[in-house]
C-alpha cells in the first residue's frame, strides 16, 4: 500500500507537475521531499557540476601537469586493469594529448604483477615504455603504494596519484599530489570512482587553460561506464555524470564503445543495468583474462574496422571468462555442500590451486548473493600464495575485516563492500576462523538475515508505458539508488512456466482480468508455491523489433497472505 505524498511535517510535498503518485511515493522513500533538491535529482544539469578545485591536492596536480606540458616532459600514465582503470587512462590520455603532450600508457597484467603500483608492475613499466619518464600519473591505484612511490622519487620521477581507494596502514605516499577524496577529512566527493576523479581533474585543467577543440561532454560516456561498472554510489555528481553519459554511449565518439554497445544489443539510451551487465563485463574480461591492453585499445581506436575486431575479441574474452566462472562456481558450491553450515558459518572462504585469479571476484559476488554471507574466493598459485576477492553484505566492512585479520594475511585492501587480499595457503583456515569471528562480533543476527524490502504494492493495471516515462526519471539505478521493488497480490499462473536459457523461468500470470508475463532470472530451481501468489518484482522498458513494452523481472514469490502481513519486507 502507498501512503499519501506528504513530507515529515505532514504537508503536501512540493513535486514538479505531472509526477504520478507512485513515483512521488518512491521519491519520498528515497528521502526526496520535493523542492529544488528533488528537481535537481529528477533533472540533473551539467551546470550543477561543482568547482573541481574543492578536491584536495587538485591545484598541485594541475600545476605539475602544466609544468610537464610546458617543458615537453616524458610522462607515463599507469592504470589499473578494470573498467575504471582503463577508462581513466583513456580520458587522461585524451586531455594530455589535447595539450600536445604524448604520454606513454601502461597497465599491469593481473596474474603477473597484481593490482596497482606494485614493485613488479613498476619494473616492467620502466623497462617497456621506451623512455625515461620524469612524471608518472597513476589512475585507480597508488594510494597505498608508499614504498613504490618512494623508490620512484629516489630515481628522480615525480608521481601524481588519481584514485578513490582507501589509504593503507603506512599512510599516504610522498607523491606530488594525491587527488583522492577518500583520504580527505569530510570530503563530499567520496562517491567518485577514479574516472570521476580524472573527469574533475580534466575540468580543472580546462578551467585553467581553455581548449577550443576539446569538448569534455564527449567523454562523459567513459565516466558513466566506469561509474556504473565500479558500483560506486549513484548520488550527486555521479548521478549527473551517468545520466548524461549514458545518452552518449550508443553514438559515442569512441568507436570501440559504439561497437561494443551494438554487439551487446543496447538500445538508443541504455540503462545503468545494461552497462553493468553487458558492457562492463566485456571490458573487465580483458583484464581478468590477462589482456588489459585489448580493452584500452578498444577505447582509444578511431578506426571502425579495428574497433569491431576488438569488440569481438573482448566478447571472446568474456566467453572464456564465463567458462572459467562456471567451473569455479560449480566447484565452490560442491565444497560448500560438504562442509558449510549456514547456522554456524557467518562467512564463506574458499580457495583452490585450479582457479583463475581473474574470475574469483565474480564468483565471490555470486556466492554472496546466493548464501547471503560475506565471501572471499581465493586462487592459489603453485607456490602456495593465494590472491582472493571478497564481497560483503550490508553492515560488514571488508576493509575493517582485513585489518582485524591482518596477522594471517600477506596484504589486503579495497572498499567496504568489495576488497582483495593476498594470503598463504596454510593460513586459509585461520583466516576463515578470524573472519567469522569478526562478523559475529560486529553484526546482529538480524543484520545477517536476508530481507527483501518492498517499495510499493501495485496492481497489474497500473503497470503502463505512461508510468515508465515518469518512473525513468528516477534512473540511473544502482548503489545508493536501488532499483525499486514492487509487489502484487493474488496472482494466478495462466499456464505452466517455461524454462528460458539454462537457469531462468518465463512465467505467465494474471491478476483479476489483467495478464502479464515475466522473467524469473536464476529461478529454474525455485520451488514455486501453491497459487494464489504474492510476487515481488522490478520493472523495466523492453524494446524488441521496434515494439516497446513494460517488462517484469521476478525477485521472489510466496503464497499469498492477507493485506497488512509482511507488506514491506519479505524474509
Amino acid at each position: 500500500m502507498r501512503p499519501s505524498c506528504a513530507n515529515e511535517h505532514g504537508k503536501d510535498a512540493d513535486f514538479p507537475e505531472g509526477i504520478p503518485e507512485l513515483v512521488r511515493h518512491l521519491l519520498l522513500r528515497r528521502g526526496h521531499g520535493g523542492g529544488i533538491e528533488t528537481e535537481q535529482f529528477l533533472y540533473p544539469r551539467l551546470s550543477d557540476l561543482t568547482d573541481p578545485y574543492l578536491i584536495a591536492d587538485m591545484r598541485a596536480a594541475v600545476d605539475r601537469i602544466f609544468k610537464a606540458v610546458d617543458a615537453g616532459e616524458s610522462v607515463c600514465i599507469y592504470g589499473d586493469y578494470d573498467v575504471d582503470g582503463v577508462t581513466s587512462v583513456a580520458l587522461l590520455q585524451a586531455i594530455l594529448r589535447a595539450y600536445d603532450l604524448e604520454p606513454r600508457l601502461f597497465i599491469p597484467v593481473r596474474s603477473r604483477e597484481g593490482y596497482g603500483l606494485s614493485e613488479q608492475g613498476v619494473a616492467r613499466c620502466l623497462e617497456e615504455i621506451d623512455c625515461d619518464p620524469t612524471l608518472i600519473i597513476t589512475v585507480d591505484c597508488g594510494t597505498s603504494s608508499v614504498d613504490e612511490v618512494e623508490e620512484l622519487r629516489d630515481r628522480g620521477i615525480d608521481v601524481i596519484i588519481l584514485d578513490h581507494h582507501e589509504a593503507g596502514p603506512q599512510g599516504l605516499p610522498a607523491a606530488v599530489a594525491v587527488v583522492n577524496p577518500k583520504v580527505e577529512d569530510n570530503s563530499p566527493y567520496t562517491y567518485l570512482c577514479s574516472a570521476g576523479v580524472v573527469f574533475k581533474l580534466t575540468h580543472a585543467l580546462l578551467k585553467e587553460r581553455k581548449l577550443k577543440d576539446f569538448d569534455l561532454k564527449q567523454y562523459m560516456d567513459l565516466v558513466a561506464v566506469a561509474t556504473v561498472a565500479d558500483i560506486v554510489p549513484l548520488v550527486d555528481e555521479n548521478r549527473l555524470l551517468v545520466r548524461h553519459g549514458l545518452k552518449r554511449l550508443v553514438s559515442s565518439r569512441h568507436m570501440g564503445l559504439q561497437m561494443l554497445a551494438t554487439l551487446a544489443g543496447l538500445s538508443a539510451v541504455p540503462t545503468a543495468a545494461h552497462v553493468g551487465f553487458r558492457i562492463g563485463p566485456r571490458i573487465n574480461a580483458a583484464g581478468r583474462m590477462d589482456a588489459p591492453m585489448d580493452a584500452l585499445e578498444l577505447l582509444l581506436t578511431m578506426d571502425s574496422d579495428r574497433a569491431q575486431q576488438l569488440a569481438q575479441l573482448l566478447d571472446g574474452h568474456n566467453k572464456k571468462r564465463q567458462e572459467e566462472e562456471e567451473t569455479i562456481r560449480s566447484e565452490a558450491i560442491a565444497m560448500l555442500q560438504k562442509d558449510f553450515d549456514p547456522s554456524r558459518d557467518h562467512v564463506i572462504v574458499l580457495g583452490s590451486r585450479s582457479w583463475h585469479p581473474g574470475v574469483v571476484g565474480i564468483v565471490a559476488s555470486q556466492l554472496m548473493r546466493r548464501y547471503y554471507k560475506p565471501t572471499f574466493v581465493i586462487a592459489i598459485d603453485s607456490t602456495g600464495v593465494g590472491k582472493g576477492s571478497g564481497r560483503a553484505i550490508p553492515g560488514v566492512s571488508l576493509v575493517q575485516a582485513i585489518n582485524y585479520c591482518s596477522d594471517c594475511l600477506i596484504s589486503g585492501g579495497g572498499h567496504d563492500m568489495a576488497a582483495g587480499l593476498v594470503i598463504e595457503e596454510k593460513q586459509l583456515d585461520m583466516f576463515r576462523e578470524k573472519f567469522n569471528r569478526y562478523v559475529e562480533e560486529t553484526t546482529t543476527p538480524q543484520q545477517r538475515m536476508p530481507i527483501l524490502l518492498i517499495d510499493a504494492e501495485v496492481t497489474f493495471a497500473e503497470l503502463t508505458l505512461d508510468l515508465l516515462d515518469s518512473y525513468e526519471l528516477l534512473e540511473p539505478f544502482g548503489n545508493a539508488n536501488p532499483l525499486p521493488v514492487f509487489m502484487s497480490r493474488g496472482i494466478f499462473p495462466t499456464e505452466p512456466p517455461k524454462r528460458a536459457g539454462n537457469n531462468h523461468l518465463k512465467l505467465f500470470m494474471r491478476q483479476g482480468f489483467v495478464e502479464r508475463d515475466a522473467i524469473f532470472f536464476n529461478g529454474a530451481d525455485f520451488d514455486l508455491p501453491e497459487p494464489p501468489w504474492d510476487i515481488a518484482f522490478t520493472i523495466d522498458r523492453n524494446v524488441f523489433r521496434g515494439r516497446t513494452s513494460l517488462s517484469i523481472s521476478i525477485q521472489d514469490i510466496r503464497t499469498s497472505v492477507p493485506p497488512g502481513e509482511d507488506d514491506q519486507a519479505w524474509v
